[in-house]
């Protein structure tokens, strides 16, 4: 999450102008800001979210697949085929169905993570039809055919030596899940192992586009200026008649629990030496996240946070400090790291970030800083809600990921209630030496 300059603390109905209405789902009559579903009779299920405040709307394809969907072998296949999907299809030819929605003045783009694959277009409301049309023409009929797989198969390599194979943080990043999963597949890049982006066959797109990119296993989010049942109506008229495919079997691996520290070094041709360490944690829409948000903002969000203000101001050990949740639809990391500035040494950095760390599970965060963190988390959830696009990132990854839309209209709630007792218990709980995974950048001259 950004860090926001600017702290409100305000209610989230107030500014949104939450509405009650009828779940489509369950019959059943909830605070729900008016979002709705919708089933066809192929399993692709729809929320709409009406917005009429500008005449634009974001219509979202979100794929439940991902990194942990894949296995030794066709590692990376996920983003490839968000590459793939630009490509042509039956009707259009390459890229010509995002110059179709650049001529009409939308934006689109594709992004794939562990959990899921997103694409999205943002244009005005009179083109909804175009985009609604385009998108099931290439989930249909995507080209698979030796070229495209060639091309792209080049493109994604050379991204993955862009992000990670010639980026020291990100072949540290690399390294410590690798390190910190030993049984789940989130231990392996969302970009793939290099071999296995080499040995991916047509046959393996085929099949995975078949089983994968199914309409039971796709949820559309609309938000926007839209009438509702006219829409439902259009997506209907397109997606309809694309056949459903048998459920793509469950992720059943579950990763063990840690059992002591694990660290692993990686020398890079660098000037100085980076520590990175991650923690396991619960998954997405676990109640233990929303403590674990409010510990990560205060120990390393921004300039103020305290490894910042201990590490880089007052003792000059580090040249930058930061972390992050990693919430995923199985349990994932919560990260934390640091340079290490000139002069000093990594162990010195061990000890200091681990006994800033500790003094979360021996004393109670200040209101003040409790209070900060909760705001921030509010200031920030908010304002991510106050264009189309992200009210529908918003909802489709609570829909997707967590199970249930409506759980992102609680989550307001659950910032508010923790409390310095709920901080200090899941520092304590999870950021413990034998929870942690540690990597290290061993700088040597090239």
């Amino acid at each position: 999450m950004k860090t926001l300059n600017q702290i409100l603390w305000i209610s989230l109905p107030v500014l949104l102008a939450f509405t009650l209405s009828v779940s489509a789902e369950t019959g059943s009559e909830i605070e729900n800001y008016g979002v709705e579903s919708h089933f066809l009779s192929n399993g692709l299920k729809i929320l709409t979210l009406e917005d009429h405040s500008a005449p634009v709307v974001s219509f979202q394809m979100w794929v439940h697949t991902g990194s942990r969907n894949e296995y030794p072998g066709i590692t990376g296949i996920s983003h490839l085929f968000e590459h793939m999907m630009f490509k042509g299809s039956k009707k259009y030819g390459p890229e010509e169905h995002a110059n179709l929605v650049k001529k009409h003045g939308g934006v689109l783009n594709a992004f794939t993570t562990n959990d899921v694959t997103v694409y999205f277009e943002n244009i005005v409301s009179d083109k909804l039809e175009l985009v609604v049309s385009l998108e099931a023409e290439r989930l249909a009929n995507l080209a698979l055919i030796p070229e495209t797989l060639a091309s792209e198969r080049e493109v994604v390599k050379e991204e993955r030596r862009y992000r990670t194979d010639n980026d020291n943080f990100g072949k540290l990043f690399e390294q410590l899940i690798a390190t910190a999963f030993t049984a789940h597949p989130y231990g392996w890049p969302v970009l793939g192992w290099m071999s296995d982006i080499d040995a991916i066959t047509l046959e393996d797109c085929k099949e995975y586009h078949r089983l994968y990119y199914a309409p039971n296993n796709v949820i559309i989010v609309l938000t926007g200026d839209f009438n509702t049942e006219e829409a439902v109506a259009v997506i209907d008229k397109y997606f309809g008649a694309i056949p459903a495919q048998e459920k793509p079997s469950e992720i059943v691996t579950a990763e063990p629990e840690q059992g002591g520290e694990r660290i692993v070094y990686v020398e890079r041709e660098a000037r100085l030496p980076v520590l990175m360490a991650g923690y396991h944690i619960p998954p997405i829409g676990h109640p233990d996240i929303y403590p674990l948000q409010v510990l990560q903002k205060i120990m390393s969000d921004g300039q103020s946070s305290r490894l910042y203000q201990k590490l880089v101001y007052q003792e000059q050990l580090a040249i930058f400090a930061g972390g992050m949740v990693d919430d995923c639809e199985d349990p994932g990391l919560f990260f934390l790291w640091l340079g290490v500035n000139t002069g000093r040494t990594m162990d010195e950095a061990k000890e200091m970030l681990f006994a800033e760390i500790d003094r979360f599970t021996n004393e109670p965060v200040s209101e003040r800083e409790l209070q900060k963190a909760k705001n921030q988390l509010e200031a920030d959830f908010i304002f991510r809600l106050q264009t189309n696009m992200y009210k529908g990132l918003q909802l489709g990854d609570y829909e997707v990921r967590a199970g249930d839309y409506r759980m992102l209209f609680e989550a307001d709630q659950y910032y508010r209630d923790v409390t310095a007792e709920d901080v200090m218990r899941v520092a304590g709980q999870y950021l413990k030496p034998s929870n942690r995974t540690s990597a290290i950048l061993v700088p040597i001259k090239g």
